[in-house]
């Protein structure tokens, strides 16, 4: 794509936003200036949303919620120049990166639990999927929910989702424009338009974006292109059909991480900004994802909603590494692991044309009823969801070696010998629901929330060895989800909740270089027990506490069995995680200021194996906080200035706890400052993060043979926002 081609989206779309505001003649300054109050933060609410629909079936307040949730919204979002989920999810501590690679997709751990790429990542409610940058620029808020999702998702990693809800269209004519300059010379650019027809039955919502990247491992660069649309439709007062569309390409050169040397000790000397993929012949990692949503609601009756939505998701991805794996140069080789002189193999690895399709339905009503004395808040509904997978046999060609401190260029693998295989559908799934939650109001301070889902699952996948050439394989399975939680409310400040919950989650996928590589196992059940804390203070002061505890059946590779020369995937015995989370956050007239901790207790058992049974989960601290601060320069109207502190304690990079990597603070620091320019309302900002350039391990896990991925070094960002 040509670079004029390139952003032609957001140009159109930054004359579209500044062209509205030049129509506005005398008489109308007013009604220009009201948009400004809606896209500008003025300083006085740096904090959280106190209202999410991931924890029910609606939007509902958090503090009457049982459940430990988050919510960033718009605001937020701007105030602290989030681009993606990875900047958004370093404000709360029960998130990790779980082999988030820049370049590739972003990947993340919630309570120690990585999230299922396909499961775990919602889209106002709807499963779509994470292999690829979630595009923020038409979301209104990032929820997320810690901990089982079972009764509103269905299929999800027991250790929470991540939902996006998508922007609609304002009531009030909005234009905002951002760009920005960050790391090496990254430009980013994003346009936001919004407001209703002259028939204000009709509103829209348009939003583009479009970066050219230069990240700070130098070489991963490439480019990024954005567009969206929603549309509203109040075809009654009682009736609404509301309509999304968005389309993404993307385009990266994929950084991938360190192994161990000699399979035993961590790497020293190393720069986060090496790029092991540096090789002539790398081709960037290109997705395409497009999605269409829908939904109609209707008021049947007072306190009665109807509603049924559907969504659509088209995800395509090109995928070439220049893997680096193992040791043939020293001895009898490390594999997987790096020679003591800091070789490693080159292997070429392609996969070309991979798809995925999910789509999903689903109707739901809603209604308020007394019984008695005992108040009702009732939902019932059905869903039902596929995805259909399709991808080829890969290209995985050792080519030649490079080192850690001194790159060689090797070979390309023949590219008339090696060809990413036919690429058909490989893997099908169903899943049809039916659900039902009733919150019963016992008395004033006691709510019952009771809720239950059947789920029916199918799923067939293809088996190359399976008779001469390959069948497929058909699995049929079905679970009751029970959710059950009690809230008392201390007084109109603090309620308490228990609650205990079923959550469903698909099998692993065996990961390359494994004896039975993607080997898909079993569908599995996982519990939770969780108590909380809430307190929602008359002083603008938030706070938060749970303690739980989350079970589910142990997925790992065997490094006690050996078949071929690899280690099969498996799941055996049980993984436990307990733990403590605290939040607080709050305003006053000059401060805004929060702090997330998670303290969590993980073990393994079960599986036999002394090696094994009593350690610790891979890639999950013990203990891990984060806190920012937020002061408005009273000297200097308009300006802000803010800091962020995080810390993660250690972490074991393998099954059996041989290696750890070590705890680290990382700190950064922002500035922002919004004035008047005639008619348009400027905020510029600037922030730099790891101020102090510390290197660390981030993200560690035993996967793909091991891997290793470094923190960010120090970085900076400047832009300038523009509402009109």
């Amino acid at each position: 794509m040509n670079q004029p081609l390139k952003h032609s989206i957001l140009a159109c779309a930054l004359m579209q936003a500044f062209a509205a505001s030049a129509q506005t003649g005398p008489g109308t300054e007013t009604q220009a200036e009201q948009p400004v109050n809606e896209v500008v933060v003025t300083g006085n609410r740096f904090m959280a949303l106190d209202r999410a629909s991931v924890g029910g079936f609606g939007d509902a307040s958090l503090f009457e919620t049982p459940a430990s949730i988050v919510a960033i919204g718009r605001t937020r979002m701007q105030d602290l120049s989030i681009r993606s989920t990875t900047d958004a999810v370093r404000f709360d501590a029960s998130v990790s990166d779980a082999y988030n690679a820049v370049g590739y997709a972003e990947q993340f751990s919630i309570r120690g639990f990585a999230l299922d790429n396909n499961y775990s990542y919602r889209k106002d409610g709807f499963a779509i999927p994470g292999d690829t940058q979630i595009p923020l620029e038409n979301k209104e808020r990032i929820e997320i929910l810690k901990g089982l999702s079972g009764l509103t998702a269905g299929i999800a990693a027991p250790g929470g989702i991540v939902n996006y809800v998508t922007k609609r269209p304002t009531d009030k004519p909005l234009r905002s424009a951002t760009a920005e300059v960050s790391e090496r010379g990254t430009l980013y650019g994003t346009a936001d338009i919004g407001g209703r027809f002259e028939d204000r039955r009709f509103g829209y919502r348009i939003n583009a974006a479009a970066a050219d990247l230069h990240p700070y491992v130098r070489g991963a660069n490439g480019d990024r292109q954005f567009v969206s649309g929603a549309f509203d439709w109040q075809i009654t007062p009682d009736a609404l059909l509301q309509l999304d569309m968005d389309y993404q390409r993307k385009s990266q050169i994929t950084a991938p991480g360190y192994q161990l040397t000699r399979g035993e000790v961590l790497p020293t000397n190393v720069s986060p900004k090496l790029l092991l993929n540096d090789q002539p012949w790398t081709k960037p990692v290109e997705t395409r994802d497009t999605n269409l949503g829908l939904r109609f609601e209707v008021k049947l009756a007072p306190g009665w909603l109807a509603t049924a939505s559907a969504n659509k998701h088209w995800f395509k991805r090109d995928d070439y590494t220049a893997f680096p794996y193992g040791c043939s140069n020293e001895g009898e080789g490390y594999y997987p692991g790096y020679c003591s002189n800091g070789d490693y193999d080159v292997y070429d690895y392609q996969s070309v044309g991979e798809r995925k399709s999910p789509w999903g339905v689903q109707a739901m009503l809603q209604g308020r009823f007394d019984t008695g004395t005992l108040r009702h808040a009732l939902t019932i509904g059905a869903s039902y969801d596929e995805r259909h997978d399709s991808f080829g046999e890969d290209v995985y060609e050792l080519v030649g070696y490079s080192n850690i401190w001194s790159p060689r260029i090797t070979p390309q693998a023949d590219p008339a010998r090696y060809t990413t295989g036919p690429v058909f559908e490989r893997r099908s799934d169903q899943e049809s629901a039916l659900f039902a939650q009733d919150i019963v109001t016992l008395r004033p301070d006691l709510t019952l929330h009771a809720g239950l889902r059947y789920v029916k699952i199918k799923r067939s996948e293809f088996d190359k060895d399976k008779g001469d050439t390959g069948d497929y394989v058909h699995a049929d399975d079905s679970f009751a989800l029970p959710n059950v939680a009690l809230v008392y409310g201390i007084d109109r400040h603090w309620n308490v909740y228990g609650s205990f919950s079923h959550g469903l989650q698909h099998g692993g996928i065996a990961p390359m270089l494994t004896s039975n590589e993607y080997e898909v196992l079993p569908p599995a059940r996982s519990r939770q027990v969780e108590f909380g804390l809430k307190g929602a203070l008359s002083n603008g002061l938030n706070l938060s506490a749970a303690l739980f505890q989350i079970r589910q059946g142990l997925e790992y590779e065997d490094p006690f069995q050996t078949i071929n020369g690899l280690h099969p995937y498996v799941r055996g015995g049980r993984e436990t995680h307990r733990g403590l989370e605290l939040s607080a956050d709050g305003t006053t007239d000059a401060f805004g200021y929060g702090v997330s901790l998670m303290a969590l207790n993980t073990r393994q058992d079960g599986t036999g194996q002394a090696g094994i049974d009593g350690k610790r989960v891979t890639d999950v601290p013990a203990f891990k906080s984060t806190a920012w601060l937020e002061y408005a320069v009273a000297a200097v109207p308009g300006l802000k200035v803010d800091g962020v502190w995080q810390y993660s304690g250690k972490k074991a990079f393998d099954v059996e706890n041989t290696v750890f990597v070590p705890d680290y603070h990382v700190f950064g620091a922002g500035a922002s400052y919004a004035l008047k320019m005639g008619a348009t309302r400027v905020t510029v900002r600037a922030r730099v993060d790891n101020l102090f350039d510390k290197f660390y391990w981030r993200d560690v896990t035993p996967s793909l043979g091991g891997y290793l991925l470094a923190g960010a070094p120090r970085t900076f960002r400047l832009s300038a926002q523009f509402d009109l």
